[in-house]
């Protein structure tokens, strides 16, 4: 018997370009740098005893430090 081939069944599984595709240089820098960045917010804020960064968002400060660091973590999940 003669085997046929085809090469769409026998040719290896093509990798999507997209799925495996390694991080852009910017993306670990801007990652650890947000992470930072919050962590230095909260510092700040309890360091000038709520003087520093925005005065007039108060004890919202800690939100919004917590907020930059929670994006940084959120791009760890896309990390390669």
């Amino acid at each position: 018997m003669a085997r046929s081939t085809n090469s769409k069944t026998d040719a290896p599984r093509e990798i999507r370009s997209g799925d495996d595709a390694p991080n852009p240089v910017w993306f670990k820098p801007i990652m650890f740098g947000l992470m930072l960045l919050g962590l230095v917010w909260i510092i700040v804020y309890y360091i000038s005893r709520s003087a520093l960064p925005l005065p007039a968002l108060g004890d919202a400060n800690i939100l919004v430090g917590f907020g930059i660091m929670f994006v940084g973590f959120l791009m760890t999940t896309r990390w390669r």
